[in-house]
């Protein structure tokens, strides 16, 4: 672990850890070291190690066993879906009042793992926005965008809390977005995400990891967990 780098420590470790489960080093249903063997080998703190594997939980590369460990997830079939939709204009078509709380804005330095994942390099800034999603009132998605301070250079948290983003794009930088891919799979409420959502942690709900463009440019990778309870998805196919 680099100290000194401006990219955070946890990020860090995520990047190794994937590398290795990449390079088979830790095979499909392999049991990881445990938080606290990970401390030791990397000799970091139990904060950081557990932020890491929450972080590698959600995007699909490892799953818990209550009781018995952490274990290397196996590589999941992608659904393609069609339609480019916006989540305020969806809920305002369904009579719905949309709102969103921006529960986090922060500028980092991004490491290998997410400028590879959105065409940049490493040590690029981007804004890391996590946003809750609510329709009536009710909370629905928990949502973590990560997106380019170059194309969106002034973007503030004020912004995302008074209009929706993609809005805000336009508006702001005549940036509209031409194409989405969206990639489905199954994953368990975290503890954090349960608290907002309300929901019982480890209750069932949709991760989904979202690559908007401007015609071939990505501007924005999201990860959203929607709740299990209140979506499902339909593919029409021609």
């Amino acid at each position: 672990m680099d100290r000194n780098s401006r990219v955070p420590l946890y990020l860090q470790l995520i990047e190794d850890l994937i590398k290795k489960i990449e390079a088979e080093e830790y095979e499909q249903h392999q049991k990881l070291p445990s938080e606290r063997e990970l401390c030791d080998i990397y000799n970091l703190s139990r904060i950081t190690v557990r932020q890491a594997l929450q972080e590698l939980e959600q995007e699909g590369y490892i799953y818990k066993l209550h009781g018995k460990g952490t274990f290397v997830a196996p590589k999941s079939i992608n659904q393609n879906l069609v339609k480019l939709y916006s989540f305020t204009e969806e809920m305002k078509e369904m009579g719905k009042t949309p709102t969103t709380q921006v529960l986090s804005f922060k500028e980092i330095a991004i490491d290998e793992r997410v400028a590879q994942k959105m065409d940049l390099v490493p040590l690029d800034e981007v804004f890391k926005v996590v946003r809750l999603r609510l329709a009536d009132d009710e909370p629905l998605m928990y949502e973590t965008s990560y997106l380019p301070k170059k194309f969106f250079p002034r973007l503030t948290k004020k912004d995302l809390e008074e209009r929706p983003m993609y809005d805000i794009f336009h508006d702001d930088y005549k940036v509209v977005v031409t194409k989405a891919i969206e990639r489905f799979s199954a994953t368990n409420i975290r503890e954090v995400e349960s608290e907002y959502l309300g929901m019982i942690t480890n209750s069932p709900s949709m991760l989904i990891k979202r690559f908007a463009y401007r015609k071939n440019q990505l501007i924005e990778y999201t990860i959203s967990v929607a709740r299990g309870d209140k979506f499902d998805y339909t593919v029409e196919l021609n």
